[in-house]
């Protein structure tokens, strides 16, 4: 009985891992994918640029039908630091 058991978590066990396997693989290559957009992100964010940019918004300078979520004063820095979240996750996988 106790192998049989053993066998069951087992089996389980593989599924779920195949699973998550599954899904894991094509985000990580869409992931890698935007690897030199992020960097853009980073070095715009991190320059004068940005501050310049958000000022422009502030001051009604930018045409109204523009996007610019990235000039939201949370979006862009939300988004740089789920990165660093993720990084310091797979870091931990890989460790």
């Amino acid at each position: 009985m106790e192998q049989l058991q053993r066998i069951e978590e087992m089996e389980s066990a593989m599924r779920r891992v195949s699973a998550a396997l599954e899904k894991i693989g094509p985000a990580l290559d869409a992931y890698l994918e935007v690897q030199s957009e992020l960097r853009a992100l980073t070095e715009y964010y991190e320059s004068p640029l940005w501050r310049e940019d958000f000022e422009a918004d502030e001051n009604g300078l930018l045409p109204r039908d523009l996007r610019r979520g990235v000039l939201s004063e949370d979006g862009l820095y939300d988004l740089l630091r789920e990165n660093d979240e993720l990084r310091e996750k797979l870091q931990k996988v890989i460790m």
